[in-house]
């Protein structure tokens, strides 16, 4: 083999290996900014499909440029596409949650990067196609070849995205991350195509990628500096925590001359200091009080603690197992000291499990002795009792259910609201199926049912889709001020007759330690104003028809 043989050779093994590198870098590029748009925008579905429609539409629009570029400048345009993705790739998400912040138009300024993308996509393709066109033999060989290593690249690069750069970091990061890859890219290339005198030597190229190294290189080690910097325009107090897990993105504030401190999840409010009492006191003090003898518990979400700090206030209780399927949520809850600070420590002594596949059965693991008084200051005295087993376990909710075995006394359904499809799946027939299989005969549901206020037909689908999976249903509601009027179903087995639960309610003390809510307060509870359940549909909502993603995002937070 000729030595210009082997130089066209391995010039067309480089240009495979930057195929597939920029396939990978290509497709994190993608989901990065499908990401982003679901966490501004919302729906997941709906933005997940047009982010990737439109990055395809532009992809198409890219190919068409090459055509007009002329076959000299081809390894120059190679090099400018890659750095070019190096520098918008990166900072496309920083710049993205600045317009956020600080216009009404961020919307415009998302999608505008994602055409960018696209385009820089679309071009990258078809250019390393014709530039690999001079050192391969075929044309079959080299389509073959190109195409087979950017198809390759993209699975590998979802592999990458799924389970190290969204687990790992911040979107902003794996943005320059990525974005580093891109320019490894184009410097290799053109130090490669430089030294076999394809490409003229000069300044400005050098002087480019310097410029834009330094400028990623800046980028990558200041963006979660300014992750919280960007972020506080989007709230009203001061921003103490911003991190993005690989399921949402938490961000806490604390608002110092009210002590007010509030927690965040993909910029929805999911508790304030000042009044969550209002929230988690209602949702778990009657369904704990309407229940004979509680004495194994089940939560569902509430990965903040508060729902666990209102249970471990019961005797009778002997284990509680929380199921929160983001363990950065839990862990912040656990040590964070202001998220501690409002859940009273519930969390401090727990214990992490792990899903050991179907049948599992949840038995008691560790003995926590606590004493209420103690909890701040994680003491044990001679004077500390048993309150329960405590055992926490990050995993999806629906897939607990379905492998776990066993009865509880009380589940406790303390989910965000219904406003994204994974979110929507834990609302349907199916889901609360899986909970009355699992709860026991004398047993009670409660569930968080969004506002009969704002969201009413939201909170009425809830309630018809409960009744559907064979439970029977008593609504109640209170004013929170931080959420305003905000709802809850207590649910049980259909062969408790209800008035037996309204005879329960009618004799129901607390006689465990409350700041807000009180047997009279409950039953005013009970109460909804005229017209509130008057409704023409009936709609179920199912994992086949999410009919209630629809009508949280589409027909809710209306006054109808």
């Amino acid at each position: 083999m000729t030595g210009s043989a082997q130089r066209f050779n391995f010039a067309s093994l480089l240009l495979c290996l930057c195929m597939f590198a920029s396939g990978a870098c290509g497709i994190i590029l993608e989901y990065i900014q499908a990401s982003l748009a679901s966490m501004i925008l919302g729906n997941s579905f709906e933005q997940w499909a047009m982010v990737i429609g439109m990055m395809l539409f532009w992809m198409g629009f890219g190919s068409l440029i090459q055509a007009r570029i002329p076959k000299k400048r081809l390894i120059y345009t190679f090099i400018f596409v890659e750095t070019g993705l190096a520098l918008v790739g990166g900072f496309s998400p920083t710049l993205t949650y600045i317009a956020y912040g600080y216009t009404a138009h961020y919307s415009l300024v998302l999608y505008f990067f994602v055409s960018f993308i696209g385009i820089m996509i679309g071009l990258e393709i078809p250019v390393i196609i014709r530039i690999n066109n001079d050192f391969s033999t075929e044309l079959s060989t080299n389509l073959g070849s190109i195409l087979s290593a950017d198809y390759l690249g993209s699975l590998i690069g979802s592999f990458i995205y799924v389970f190290a750069l969204l687990r790992l970091m911040p979107i902003t990061e794996a943005a320059f991350v990525t974005a580093g890859a891109n320019f490894f890219l184009a410097l290799i290339t053109y130090a490669y195509f430089s030294r076999k005198h394809l490409i003229s030597k000069g300044v400005v190229i050098p002087l480019l990628m310097t410029a834009v190294f330094c400028s990623i290189f800046y980028g990558y080690l200041n963006n979660r500096e300014w992750n919280i910097k960007i972020e506080q325009p989007l709230y009203d107090d001061p921003v103490v925590l911003s991190r993005t897990s690989q399921y949402q993105h938490i961000a806490i504030t604390h608002y110092k001359p009210l002590d007010d401190i509030r927690l965040f999840l993909n910029g929805n409010l999911q508790l304030s200091s000042t009044d969550e009492q209002r929230y988690h006191e209602p949702m778990v003090h009657p369904v704990m009080n309407l229940v004979p003898v509680p004495v194994r518990v089940l939560i569902l979400g509430g990965g903040d603690g508060c729902a666990l700090r209102e249970v471990v206030k019961y005797r009778s209780v002997k284990e509680v197992l929380l199921v929160d399927l983001d363990p950065e949520m839990t862990q912040l809850a656990k040590t964070h000291p202001l998220l501690t600070r409002i859940n009273d420590n519930a969390l401090a002594d727990s214990r992490l499990v792990k899903m050991a596949g179907p049948g599992v059965t949840p038995g008691v693991h560790r003995d926590l002795f606590i004493r209420a008084a103690d909890r701040h200051h994680g003491t044990r005295t001679e004077a500390t009792e048993k309150v329960a087993s405590v055992r926490y376990m990050n995993v999806d909710a629906d897939r607990f259910l379905s492998d776990i075995s066993g009865y509880f006394d009380v589940i406790i359904v303390d989910m965000p609201d219904p406003s994204t499809p994974e979110l929507s799946k834990l609302y349907t027939r199916q889901f609360y199926n899986k909970i009355r299989q699992h709860l026991s005969w004398h047993g009670m549901m409660v569930v968080q049912a969004t506002s009969p206020y704002l969201a009413r037909q939201s909170f009425l689908c809830i309630g018809r889709t409960i009744e559907s999976a064979g439970f029977k249903t008593l609504p109640y509601h209170e004013n929170v001020p931080s959420f305003g009027d905000w709802g809850w179903y207590l649910a049980w087995q259909p062969h408790i007759r209800e008035d037996r639960i309204k005879e329960r309610i009618s004799r129901i003390q607390f006689n465990v330690p409350t700041r807000f809510l009180t047997p009279a307060l409950f039953k005013s509870e009970l109460a909804f104003g005229k017209g509130t359940f008057e409704t023409a549909d009936t709609s179920i909502n199912t994992l086949l028809n999410p009919v209630l993603l629809t009508l949280y995002n589409h027909e809710s937070w209306l006054l109808d």
